[in-house]
C-alpha cells in the first residue's frame, strides 16, 4: 500500500491531501508494464487540466479492476446517490484520484452540462480511420473537417483520441435541443461523405470504411460519451487523449502520441493552452444549419 503526493499546485494540494493507494504494484498494461500507481500519479499531475472538461457534466467511467485485458466495466451511475439514476460526477482532484484509486482507467462526458440536460454546449467529430488509411490521410481529413466547419461559421479545437484516431470539438452555446445539434452533425457528416466519397464515409461498420475514415457524428446522441481530455486509454500502451493547436497537426505522428508515461513531459514543456479560449467559446450553429437546411427539431429555438 503506497500513498500518492499532493499535486504540483496548492489548490491541487488541498483537495488531494495524500491518498492511499492499494495494490501500487499491480501492472494494468502488459505492454509497457505499467502499473496502478503510475496511472493514479498521472491523474493527480492533470488533475488542474482535467477537471474542467469534467466538472458540471455527469461523467462515465471505464473501470479494469484486473487491468487491460480483462473485464472492463462502464459505469455512468453514481452507486451512493440517492436515487438510481444519480449520476457521477467529478468536481474535485480528491474524486478523481479516488476513481483512479478504485480501478478507473478513462473518464467519460457527454455534451450537455447538468444545467441544460437536454442542450449540448458542444459538437463531437470523432475521426475514425479505417483499415489501409495511412495516418497522412487522417491528417488531411481533420483539416479539411475544420475547413468546412469554417465555411459553416465555426470554429473547431482539436485532440487525439488517444487511440488511432482524432477529435474535433465545436463549443456552442447551450441553446439548441439535442435533437437539432444531432441533425446538424449528421448532415456536417453527410456532406463530408458525399463530396468527397474516397475519403470519408457516414456509415459505421468495418466493410464502409476501407481506405476511408468514418467520422462518427452518433458521439451527439443524447445518451453518447466521448473520452475527456487528458483521459487515458484502457487499451495497450495506455493513450492520452491531448488537446493540441491546429499547428501542431503537421507534427502529429498518431492518435496515441502521448502516453500515461510521456504525457506529463509534454505538459510541463508547454508554452501556452492550446485550448486556451475554447471554455470561452459559445458559437452558433444558425448559419451552419441555414446552410445545410438543417430544421429545428423544436419550435421557438430560432436564433
Amino acid at each position: 500500500m503506497r500513498h500518492v503526493g499532493p499535486a504540483t499546485s496548492s489548490s491541487s494540494r488541498r483537495e488531494t491531501g495524500r491518498l492511499r493507494v492499494t495494490h501500487p504494484d499491480r501492472v494494468i498494461d502488459a505492454s509497457t508494464g505499467l502499473t496502478k500507481l503510475e496511472l493514479v500519479r498521472y491523474y493527480a499531475s492533470v488533475a488542474e487540466r482535467i477537471l474542467p472538461h469534467l466538472k458540471g457534466r455527469a461523467v462515465a467511467e471505464v473501470r479494469g479492476p484486473q487491468g487491460i485485458g480483462h473485464p472492463l466495466f462502464f459505469q455512468r451511475k453514481d452507486p451512493a446517490g440517492e436515487a438510481e439514476d444519480t449520476p457521477l460526477q467529478v468536481r474535485t482532484a480528491e474524486q478523481l484520484l479516488a476513481a483512479a484509486q478504485l480501478n478507473v482507467i478513462e473518464f467519460h462526458t457527454g455534451n450537455c452540462q447538468l444545467r441544460t440536460p437536454d442542450k449540448p454546449d458542444r459538437i463531437v467529430f470523432d475521426l475514425d480511420p479505417g483499415e489501409k488509411v495511412a495516418w497522412a490521410r487522417m491528417q488531411e481529413g481533420a483539416t479539411l473537417v475544420r475547413g468546412l466547419l469554417q465555411e459553416l461559421k465555426l470554429e473547431a479545437w482539436l485532440k487525439t483520441s488517444g487511440g488511432k484516431g482524432l477529435h474535433v470539438v465545436v463549443p456552442i452555446a447551450a441553446r439548441w435541443p439535442a435533437e437539432t445539434v444531432r441533425a446538424f452533425s449528421k448532415a456536417v457528416v453527410e456532406h463530408l461523405a458525399r463530396t468527397l466519397p474516397d475519403r470519408f464515409v457516414a456509415k459505421s461498420g468495418p466493410a464502409n470504411r476501407v481506405g476511408r475514415i468514418f467520422v462518427d457524428y452518433l458521439r451527439n446522441n443524447t445518451i453518447a460519451t466521448t473520452v475527456a481530455a487528458f483521459s487515458a486509454r484502457a487499451r495497450p500502451g495506455l493513450g492520452v487523449s491531448m488537446p493540441v493547436t491546429w499547428e501542431h497537426l503537421p507534427q502529429l505522428e498518431s492518435g496515441a502520441q502521448w502516453t500515461v508515461r510521456t504525457a506529463t513531459e509534454h505538459l510541463l514543456s508547454e508554452k501556452a493552452d492550446p485550448w486556451a479560449s475554447y471554455f470561452q467559446t459559445k458559437q452558433s450553429i444558425a448559419a451552419g444549419m441555414k446552410s445545410l437546411g438543417v430544421k429545428l427539431a423544436q419550435a421557438g429555438q430560432a436564433d
